[in-house]
């Protein structure tokens, strides 16, 4: 008897313990918001800090709350400190950086909570108050006067002067350059007029990406420039190639409209990841693997290659053009041939 108490507490504190493990794993895991701020209460103008702790797992991509002119109406935001991350073990990092804010309207202020999103989990802060109060004014010992009226000047011509020679010196040279230019226009140039050599987008991006290949961003810490102009190459060959205003869209709305074009469903996947982890390093400052960039240069080569439309140039267009209205004409002058029949 004594032995099965002894095995059944053995195993209730094997089970307890067993919690324990599991729910401050399960607390490791989780991303944790903290706010605090310098001082609850200020005079209108004055600044204070608002002091932002963020605990997370590294294996998640992480988007910061990044509030660059209020956190909300009446509270203004003057400056953003530089993110400082530390490495607190347990595969997480700490980041902590400070917003410097001001207020112009006397009241009393309840701020929103911060928040940071950790891949579908959203962490929400502590909320903050703010009070901002105005300078006493004494109205009796000052005496207080009307402002007085706009005296105007008399009219002296040698203050002009600068600026009516300004007008006779812009007045010679617009006319110097008529003159110049009707001269141009009217007389036969010598110089034979050298056309433009015509680039398919495809070749042209191809080019883009061997020059940011070489020019080796990522590996000297450039990682947003290198995922920049990675996506500012594929959206002017996607403008080329399929007539897509891409450099005035987002990630999103390009995604959306290349998929109506068949030429490119083979490899929308590819360039989905691209613009999506660029999404990431621009705006969440992530920092991606070092073979992670080199899968969006991988999957941009691929993209290109397997959307790319071979163009005729303007030597071989002319060629066939020439071709096609001499048959032309042959097929009219035999049906002239046998209607005289």
């Amino acid at each position: 008897m004594k032995i099965m108490k002894h095995s059944y507490r053995i195993k209730t504190v094997a089970v307890m313990l067993a919690c324990l493990w599991m729910s401050a794993f399960s607390l490791s895991a989780q991303t944790i918001i903290k706010a605090t701020i310098d001082s609850t209460s200020i005079l209108i103008g004055e600044q204070t800090k608002i002091h932002l702790e963020i605990a997370a797992d590294k294996s998640k991509p992480l988007q910061m709350p990044m509030i660059t002119d209020t956190l909300m109406t009446g509270v203004e935001v003057l400056g953003i400190s530089k993110i400082d991350t530390t490495d607190i073990g347990n595969n997480r990092v700490q980041m902590k950086y400070d917003y410097l804010v001001t207020a112009f309207d006397s009241a009393v202020y309840l701020l929103p909570p911060f928040q940071a999103i950790s891949g579908v989990d959203t962490a929400y802060s502590n909320e903050l108050a703010l009070k901002v109060s105005t300078l006493p004014v004494d109205t009796v010992s000052k005496q207080f006067y009307d402002i007085k009226g706009v005296r105007v000047p008399q009219f002296v011509l040698m203050d002009y002067l600068p600026l009516i020679l300004l007008v006779l010196a812009i007045l010679v040279l617009v006319a110097l350059a008529i003159y110049i230019i009707y001269r141009i226009i009217n007389k036969k140039s010598l110089v034979p007029f050298k056309k433009e050599e015509y680039i398919p987008p495809h070749i042209r991006a191809l080019r883009e990406l061997d020059a940011i290949r070489e020019e080796k961003l990522w590996q000297m810490g450039k990682i947003k420039e290198y995922h920049s102009e990675i996506t500012d190459t594929l959206r002017k060959y996607i403008q080329g190639r399929f007539g897509i205003g891409a450099m005035e869209m987002t990630s999103g709305e390009i995604l959306d409209d290349i998929k109506q074009y068949k030429d490119a469903d083979c490899a929308s996947d590819d360039l989905k990841q691209i613009l999506i982890l660029a999404d990431f390093v621009k705006f969440a400052k992530y920092k991606p693997l070092p073979d992670e960039n080199e899968l969006s240069m991988r999957n941009a080569y691929l993209f290109v290659d397997d959307t790319k439309q071979e163009e005729l140039q303007p030597e071989e267009k002319k060629e066939k053009s020439e071709t096609n209205e001499k048959v032309e004409e042959t097929s009219k002058s035999d049906n002239s041939l046998i209607g005289n029949v």
